[in-house]
């Protein structure tokens, strides 16, 4: 056990938790804050409603968890993992990492390290939270206390790349705050730790991964809406074209959750502000963007084909979650279906057993409706491919449906020949 450094979590959510669960097996004190005082009492129940640990690991833990800023006393390692999410012009939000640095600002002492993994433009940790950091706590930035980055890499809902089993990339503004930085992190990163050359160099690779990343997916959804129209399955385009040893094997479909559908905006923000207007990343921010009108309005199409259109039309959405097998509803756009249909004067039904009524009517303002009020529908959309809904069967989605009803796979995971001869199924 580690007392070199005394460790301060700033955030415990997606990133947060796992990463002061992390730190706790290697370090002895460890203070875990945020100021939802609800997630601290759960925690401190030892329950985590993302899923991502267990009641028996926090159980096991030393963590203290608190939402009063005092109990930051005395630490000398704080990392900072609250979100960065985009406003509504799609335009940085920096609300809660600026809130986060006065937070702690009072209870910096002079050695002490300020670590921020929250996703950023490069030039944020410096530009914005140093001078924060220091007005608020009255000492010199870079000579008092020191920054470091190192990008959080956690992808919700899989096991397979936890936190341990990922290079952590870290940076430090200094050589022997890099030092710092890497032997706290190291501790815990068995896949072992990148040095970036810069604070920026960090913020920047970041930002670029899930830019990457939305491009691909991007590109899946333009070539999807092309094959639509040509009346092609785009599913056997891409089992085709996937047999050639380097092609890349994205699929197509809707893209939210708080990375892959923020970060690009950050990265573009700041593009914009050098006087570069970035044309790729934001084409391809829009194509995704775009994808849940598109899918509501081939529902439309097929409604209309199959003469089962009008006001009093059952339309069943499964799926709410950003992604399929968590609870995560951030950015989903599953709520961009529901608006498009509500422009036909289509009102869905909603059901996603990760999704409680209280959040999703908080988040979005949607209604999830009981599970057994999604029948006798005429179209049927699988938004989320939830695992639940996988392994009922094909069956137990058809059944779902009135004779000829329309079945909508967003992620193309069944396998048409299962389905009941009637049903009229598309998938993306």
């Amino acid at each position: 056990m580690l007392t070199s450094e005394k460790i301060a979590v700033i955030g415990l959510g997606y990133v947060g938790l796992p990463l002061a669960v992390a730190f706790a097996k290697h370090f002895e004190t460890v203070i875990g804050i945020d100021i939802d005082s609800r997630r601290i009492a759960a925690l401190r129940a030892h329950e985590d409603w993302t899923g991502e640990v267990t009641s028996e690991n926090l159980a096991a833990s030393s963590i203290r968890f608190t939402d009063t800023a005092a109990d930051l006393e005395g630490a000398t390692f704080f990392a900072i993992t609250v979100p960065t999410p985009v406003d509504g012009d799609r335009r940085p939000d920096l609300g809660a990492v600026k809130g986060a640095c006065r937070m702690i600002a009072p209870y910096l002492k002079p050695g002490a390290v300020v670590v921020l993994e929250s996703t950023v433009y490069p030039g944020v940790t410096e530009d914005i939270c140093g001078p924060i950091l220091a007005e608020a706590s009255r000492l010199r930035q870079g000579v008092d206390f020191k920054l470091g980055y190192s990008p959080e890499r956690i992808n919700p809902g899989d096991t397979e790349h936890g936190l341990e089993a990922i290079v952590k990339v870290v940076s430090g503004e200094d050589a022997e705050t890099l030092d710092r930085v890497a032997a706290a992190y190291g501790s815990f990163a068995a896949a072992g730790v990148h040095r970036a050359p810069s604070i920026k160099v960090a913020e920047s690779a970041k930002v670029i991964e899930n830019t990457q990343r939305d491009l691909n997916i991007a590109l899946m959804n333009e070539l999807s809406i092309i094959f639509e129209r040509l009346e092609i399955s785009t599913r056997d385009v891409l089992a085709a074209a996937a047999t050639k040893w380097n092609f890349l094997k994205f699929t197509p479909g809707l893209v939210g959750g708080h990375c892959i559908g923020v970060d690009p905006y950050y990265l573009t923000a700041r593009a914009e502000a050098v006087g570069y207007h970035p044309e790729v990343i934001l084409a391809g921010r829009r194509i995704n963007d775009g994808m849940g009108a598109f899918l509501a309005r081939k529902l439309i199409k097929m409604l209309l084909a199959s003469d089962r259109m009008s006001a009093s039309a059952r339309i069943g959405i499964l799926g709410l979650t950003f992604k399929e097998n968590v609870p995560d509803i951030r950015n989903s756009k599953v709520p961009d279906i529901v608006t498009e249909l509500r422009e036909f004067s289509l009102e869905p039904l909603i059901f996603d057993p990760f999704v409680t009524p209280e959040l999703a009517e908080e988040e979005f303002g949607l209604t999830v409706s009981p599970e057994g009020d999604l029948r006798e529908l005429d179209g049927l959309i699988l938004a989320v491919s939830h695992e639940e809904f996988l392994n009922s069967g094909t069956a137990a989605l058809t059944d779902r449906l009135k004779p000829g009803g329309i079945l909508i796979d967003v992620k193309s995971v069944l396998d048409d020949s299962q389905l009941r001869s009637d049903v009229q199924y598309w998938g993306l």
